[in-house]
Order: structure tokens, then sequence, then C-alpha cells
């Protein structure tokens, strides 16, 4: 293999298949031997700051970057063997398949790391994957090479030989769409049909007699139980594509023996699974599409409501397409949807009927969401919170769980290497030529608990169902708020702000019931 691997800026490293629970921290420390780091970043996700499992590592040198590449790919770190390739800031080489190539058939033993040292020979490799899933390898992976040249020898040596008894295919890479092109063009050419719902009495001979009327058949088949009775359904191959799709035509829908036969063209298992989802997603999305910000979300609905009564009470505001309350066999389970014709109606309804006691309770009126996008808005909510109440109880406090920790590392080339954290990036930098080389000492930086001061509030009357109705929907979990925290601090004082905020994402029956019930606001607490 040609070790001199590609001047990027930089020379970074791209660090994939990494353990959640990899740190900045970590990698310094498997790192660091291969020469100095100018940076280290693990990518995390903008809102709830997990890993996304991948990482990049700075060195000064590109040839410390070589050398970590060469040396420590596919080193195993908490349990997960990393996977380094150089950096590849340019996305249209990464989009563009030049150079990269599929690889299938692969026994389950080849891993990313023996795929690597084989297809290393042909060449520098920017990328290297076995596609695996819970229960290990699927058989195949891509190798991406710096080079069309490389690429093509890979192909022309590898393509149909034997890797640990397999017979491997090696072909250039294609994209879905390619692919799909690709795969039209064929279905557009097929010559094995299909046929179902003959019944019981059809043979392989009167399938024949019956379809050979088209064309030359290469071959008929009725398929069997194990009692050698017609499953009702069958193929035919027909030796001309024109013959097959002429039977399509003709008998499709075609009634004999008083069933309507089914005839198309023959799909292999994972084709038509292929086709089935593709038909699904596209169903979804048009549902979704259709609903978008017309139907809308009724909770906190009194048992007595059914379908006709929740249609009734949202009639005055516009159309409405469908109303529904779900429910467990002939139970309610306190909410259900209804559905206007047009977005304005169901804005109206919303400012309208949120809050509005119907029966014995007040309504909660919203947009229907699907559940990603409310798993998202409230993890960001909560996120939010959690960074008003950091700030509300100490700057300083605040600032030691921004920065992480502080480490002073072992002397290396040049001197001492100091560590600071710089956590509002995510990236931690390294500044080197440090005067007065010391012993390793890692001080961590233990947050002391954020201690909220004792604020009892009272409020002007006691909170009911009507009062908590009569106010904006927007004052109303400021109303419930004030109850909540003095209870809720006399419990945990230095936790109250952040529970009271959790327990806001409640539903407001739900709170008004936990004010007056002890019991259970002690339960929901704990």
């Amino acid at each position: 293999m040609n070790s001199s691997g590609p001047a990027y800026p930089l020379a970074s490293l791209y660090v994939g298949d990494l353990h959640p629970d990899v740190t900045e921290a970590m990698l310094y420390q498997k790192f660091s031997p291969a020469g100095p780091i100018m940076s280290i970043r693990v990518c995390r996700d903008i809102i709830t700051r997990r890993s996304l499992g991948y990482a990049y590592v700075n060195f000064q040198q590109p040839a410390d970057a070589e050398c970590a590449l060469d040396t420590m790919n596919y080193d195993v770190i908490k349990g997960r063997p990393i996977r380094i390739m150089w950096s590849q800031r340019d996305p249209g080489l990464r989009k563009s398949g030049v150079g990269n190539i599929f690889i299938k058939n692969m026994d389950e033993s080849i891993d990313n790391k023996a795929l690597y040292d084989t297809f290393s020979a042909f060449g520098n490799i920017l990328s290297c994957k076995v596609v695996c899933d819970e229960k290990g390898s699927k058989g195949y992976g891509f190798v991406h090479f710096e080079t069309q040249e490389a690429a093509n020898r890979a192909i022309e040596t590898m393509n149909g030989m034997l890797l640990n008894d397999r017979k491997v295919f090696v072909g250039h890479f294609k994209s879905r769409k390619e692919r799909e092109v690709e795969f039209g063009s064929k279905a557009m050419k097929f010559t094995n049909v299909y046929i179902k719902n003959f019944g019981e009495d059809f043979t392989d001979e009167k399938l024949k007699e019956v379809f050979s009327a088209f064309g030359r058949t290469l071959s008929v088949r009725v398929m069997k139980d194990e009692k050698g009775r017609s499953r009702g359904f069958g193929f035919v191959n027909y030796a001309h594509h024109e013959d097959a799709q002429k039977a399509v035509n003709e008998m499709n829908g075609k009634e004999i023996n008083g069933k309507i036969l089914y005839v198309g063209r023959a799909q292999k298992r994972l084709e038509r699974q292929g086709e089935l989802k593709r038909k699904f997603d596209q169903i979804k999305q048009d549902r979704i599409q259709r609903y978008q910000g017309v139907n809308l979300y009724v909770k906190n609905l009194d048992d007595s409501i059914d379908d006709e009564r929740l249609r009734k009470e949202f009639a005055p505001y516009g159309t409405i397409t469908s109303a529904k309350v779900m429910t467990d066999g002939s139970q309610s389970k306190g909410f259900g949807f209804v559905c206007f014709s047009s977005p304005e109606e169901a804005t109206k309804a919303v400012t309208e009927m949120n809050g509005r006691i119907v029966a014995t309770k007040p309504l909660y009126v919203a947009l229907a969401q699907r559940r990603e996008e409310r798993k998202a808005i409230l993890t960001n909510k909560y996120m939010q919170r959690l960074a008003t109440l950091r700030t509300m109880a100490s700057p300083l406090i605040d600032s030691y769980h921004q920065s992480g920790y502080y480490v002073t590392l072992p002397q290396t080339v040049g001197g001492r290497t100091d560590i600071a954290s710089v956590a509002r990036s995510s990236q931690y930098k390294y500044a080197s030529a440090v005067r007065n080389p010391q012993q390793v000492v890692t001080v961590p930086v233990v947050a002391a608990p954020v201690m909220e001061p004792p604020v009892h509030i009272q409020g002007p009357e006691p909170l009911t169902a009507s009062v908590l109705a009569a106010a904006p929907p927007m004052d109303q979990k400021q109303l419930l708020g004030e109850r909540l925290y003095p209870l809720i601090h006399a419990l945990h004082p230095n936790l109250a702000g952040k529970i009271t905020g959790m327990l806001l994402e409640i539903d407001n029956s739900e709170l008004l019931h936990m004010l007056e019930s002890q019991e259970s606001l002690h339960a929901k607490v704990h």
C-alpha cells in the first residue's frame, strides 16, 4: 500500500463507530502517543448533547496523523473497534462515488479490519465499512479509495475471488437512484408472470393451456401444498417479454370459473417487500400532508363524551371531516381527534376551545403532532429549562458545568501539555510549551448542588378547575406553578425548581388533582 496519506488541512482524522460514552479525554489518551494534538471534538446532538458516534482528531503534523491511522485503526475503545479515516472535507468527493466499490456475499467472519487489510493493497483507502445489524455482519460492505484507478484494480483482482471460502462480488458502487433506474429498465422487460386466485382445480396442464395462447412458454408451474393440492397460484415463464406483457394485459382481472384472476409481473420477495414499503411510506407522507394544520388533538375528555358529542362541540368552528374519541373497548381513553377541512377553521377551534369546560372538565386542545415532533419539542423545552435553572442558581456553578474539567498531562515532545476544556463548543484545545512540567494530576470539578432560595408564594384564591379555565391559556401553567412550588419546596428544597418545571409538562387536570391530594403529589414528586 502507498503509505503517503492525503495532505488534508490540520492533518485531521475522522474517528467513527464510537461507543456513546466515549469522551474527548478518552480519545486524547488514545491518540496522544502518536504526536501533538491540536484539538479533539466528539460530535453531539444539538438538543440532547448525546454523542453521534463519531469525532474529529486534529494533529499538528500530518505524519503523526498518518501514524495514528496506520497503527490504531480498529483498536477497541469501550468494547467497540473504532474506525479511522482521513477527514474528507470535500463533500463532492464523498457524494460523487468516484473510487467507491461495493462488496457482497462476504462471510460473516469478515469485519471492518479484515476488509481494510484485504483491500488496502490496491491503494489509499478513505473509508471502509462492513454493514451490520444487531446480529452481526449483513454480508456486504463498501470500500472508498482515494482514486478511481485503485478502485478499478480492486474490482479486476477481487471480483469472483474466494474470501474465507465464499465467492465475493466486487463492483462499482451505485447510488440508490442509479439502482432504481437500472432495476426499472430490467423490470420493464420481464418474462416471468405470477398468476393467483384460480382455485384448486387448475393443474400445470390447465394453466399452460390457458396461457400458451399468448406465446411460447418455457415453464409452467402450479404451486401445491403438502398433499399435492393446488394452492391457487403459480408461475408462467415466457420466452419473450412481449408475450408476457400481453398475458398480463389480457388476463389480469378476468373471471374464470367464478374467480377473478390476478396476473402480474413475478417479483422476488425482497423486491416485493421494497415496493410495498415505498407505497406505505408514500401513503404515510400523503396522510401527514393531508392532515397538516387541520387535525386537532383533544384531551382531558369527560368519560361521557362520545364521537357525536365531540363533533357537536366543535361544529360551530367549521366543517368537520372526522371526529373520534379514542377508546379501550367501550371505555373512553380521555382523548381524541377532530379534523377540520381548513387550517383557518382548526386554528379558530384551538383558540376558542382550549381550556373550555365541556361536561365536567376543561379541555386541552392543540394541533395534532407526530410522535417525533412531540419528542423533539419536549426535549428542547426540557434542555432550555435546565439551562435557565442553572443560570438563575449560580453563574459560578454554571461556568463549572460548562467547562467540565482541567487536566494536567505528562511531558511530551516539546514540553508539558495542559488541557483546558471548552465545552461551550464541545471542542477541547491544547496549548503546548508550558514551562515547569509537573506530575500527572487529574482534578475533576464536582459541581455543587443547585441551592434554590426558599420562596413561598401564596395564591390569591384556591385554584379550581373553573378559575384555571377562566385564565388565558398562556397563564394557566404559571398559576399552577405558583401553587405547586411551595408544596414541592417543603419536600425537596434543593430540587424544587427542577421538579416543578418537569411536573408542569403534565396535563392541567392532573396537576389540579395533585394540589388537592397530598398523596398524589408525593407519589409524583417521588
